[in-house]
């Protein structure tokens, strides 16, 4: 019964540690008439990455793809605020926002907004 506790300890501690090694993180998203805003926060160096939007339409208890478009930017230190180039009319929708660097998911946050 110890080991399995000491086996839970070391996953815990494990886990605490490796948690702060995301360097990006996805943070606000808002429409705007330019386009969707992604606030984007990068812990490391700058780097060259992709932003990528995947737009839902949410009706009658449904949901149905409308476009799947992203930009190529580069994020620096900091907080960074990304333009994606979508329309939107007046309705709800669930966008699944993904970042990618060499062509390989680093991170993603699914966000229901209502224009």
């Amino acid at each position: 019964m110890s080991s399995c506790r000491f086996l839970l300890c070391m996953l815990c501690i494990i886990l605490v540690l490796s948690a702060g090694c995301t360097s990006l993180a996805i943070g606000d998203v808002t429409p705007t008439e330019q386009g969707i805003k992604v606030h984007v926060t990068n812990s490391d160096n700058p780097l060259q990455a992709g932003i990528q939007v995947r737009v839902f339409e949410i009706h009658d208890l449904g949901q149905q793809e409308l476009t799947n478009t992203g930009v190529t930017v580069t994020l620096n230190q900091g907080e960074n605020v990304v333009t994606v180039p979508v329309r939107l009319e007046p309705g709800t929708y669930k966008l699944y926002v993904y970042v990618t660097k060499n062509g390989e998911r680093k991170t993603a946050s699914i966000k229901d907004i209502v224009v």
